[in-house]
């Protein structure tokens, strides 16, 4: 009897732990494994030991010149104060000042060749590249582009040094792993990682941009560095950071490698030549699209052709809608500038156009863009008036934290202009002219023409929640 029992009890027991084992068994398999992102690394310490003796820190002393320091308080550049003491010392400060500036960069050939960006080393009287191990070397800059911020140096140092290997941006996803290296405030060698946010971003900071956004944090003194993928491959050069405060908010931009690649053959010869087509364009609005009666909004609306340029020849016309350029779709207006930039001179190219419903295909011969010539969209610039104005985009009017998106925005003031002079801040929009109302970046141009130097030019700004008149002297 007792025997049996116990049997009876060891049935029981092995029956209810065979069930626990069963049961325990598919809770492990539905367990989330670590596997569920399979090209997240445990850690990012081997690419780190590897890369890190490629990349640089860079300082660079630049000559200002300036007849007044920008005021800097402890409320930034918002501060209540600026007006006042910007106004009070502009008298008592230099001509020319120095300032040290710094940033990161890194080897791309072992003979000492360093690709960084433009602002870093632009206007400098002498820069000045560290490595890893310390060792620091005066450095010579080999070829600037500001129009995307790129610029080549080079330093001697006696030895053999590792170059990073170059990847592919074009490769990439959004969602992909990235890590950043650089030297943010001074801080050399500071690894951050993260993903690509977004690709083909455009920010309006020049014609020829492409972004990728990374919120892998970047912050001042990173500009110029790499950011790489996880098979240590540069596939970004950090550049610029969307912030209110100066630091890093998880918004970062960097210039795709694939841009800087196909620039450095011309960088090294100290010189960029651009393709020219000879046309000024723009974007193309709900109103337009309606009033041309096309059946999209896509391409680049041709606003004005060049007399004598490439597209003329080729018998491209005002009104023109180009939608194709040597075989590859102009999805926004943005996409043609950095097209035709990167075209060879003298190649002959297919340009597909809408003109009155009807799409028509003619072959260009590329030209080549002259320095003094505004690249092809139909621009900004008011040299006589020290300041750069943008018809307001969606993206800008994020950076600047725009209520619309109609009108002029303010993206670049020079310091000692006479725009800078009469009190005029990145971030205003432009109302009128004389009291007259300027909607768009053909008005504003035609308003400016019409002064001699000299003059006084009436501006109504809007500034936050207010208006405000502004008057300042043009020059020529």
């Amino acid at each position: 009897m007792q025997r049996t029992l116990k049997k009876k009890c060891l049935r029981m027991a092995l029956t209810v732990l065979a069930s626990f084992f069963v049961l325990f068994g598919v809770a492990v398999l539905e367990v989330p494994s670590t596997a569920a992102a399979p090209q997240s690394p445990g850690s990012f310490h081997e690419l780190v030991e590897e890369v890190s003796p490629s990349v640089v820190n860079i300082s660079a002393v630049k000559v200002l010149e300036s007849s007044s320091a920008p005021f800097i308080g402890p409320f930034g550049q918002q501060s209540p104060m600026r007006d006042f003491f910007e106004k009070f010392f502009q008298f008592r400060m230099p001509k020319k000042f120095k300032q040290k500036s710094l940033g990161s960069g890194f080897i791309i050939e072992k003979d000492g060749f360093i690709l960084t960006n433009n602002h870093v080393v632009e206007k400098t009287e002498e820069i000045e590249v560290t490595l890893k191990d310390d060792r620091t070397f005066k450095a010579e800059i080999i070829g600037r582009d500001p129009k995307t911020d790129l610029a080549l140096i080079r330093i001697d140092s006696g030895d053999s040094l590792k170059p990073l290997p170059l990847g592919d941006s074009e490769k990439l996803h959004v969602g992909d792993w990235v890590v950043a290296i650089g030297s943010p405030f001074g801080l050399g060698h500071t690894v951050t990682a993260g993903i690509i946010s977004a690709k083909y971003r455009k920010i309006g900071a020049e014609v020829y941009e492409d972004f990728l956004q990374t919120d892998a944090s970047i912050n001042p003194g990173n500009s110029g560095g790499p950011l790489l993928n996880v098979n240590g491959k540069v596939i970004g050069i950090n550049t610029a950071i969307f912030s209110q405060s100066g630091g890093n908010i998880g918004i970062g931009f960097a210039i795709p490698i694939n841009m800087a690649k196909d620039l450095l053959p011309q960088l090294k010869k100290g010189k960029v030549i651009r393709g020219w087509l000879g046309v000024m364009i723009q974007e193309i609005s709900p109103a337009i699209k309606e009033k041309m009666d096309l059946d999209t909004d896509e391409g680049a609306l041709v606003a004005d052709v060049t007399e004598g340029g490439p597209a003329e020849k080729a018998g491209i016309k005002r009104g023109d809608v180009i939608i194709s350029f040597d075989g590859k779709r102009i999805q926004e207006m943005q996409d043609l500038p950095m097209i035709v930039a990167s075209t060879p001179v003298g190649k002959r190219v297919p340009v597909e156009v809408i003109r009155k419903g009807k799409r028509t295909q003619f072959q260009v011969e590329i030209g080549k863009l002259k320095e003094p010539e505004k690249p092809v969209v139909a621009d900004q610039e008011a040299p006589e008036l020290g300041m750069t104005v943008r018809e307001i985009t969606p993206e800008l009017a994020k950076r600047y934290q725009l209520s619309g998106t109609e009108g002029l925005v303010v993206v670049n003031v020079e310091t000692a202009s006479p725009a800078s002079e009469a009190g005029i801040r990145a971030g205003d929009i432009i109302l009128e002219v004389d009291r007259e109302p300027v909607n768009d970046l053909a008005s504003f141009q035609s308003r400016i023409r019409e002064f001699e130097e000299g003059d006084t030019a009436l501006l109504l700004i809007k500034r936050q929640d207010a208006t405000l008149f502004m008057t300042l002297e043009v020059r020529k």
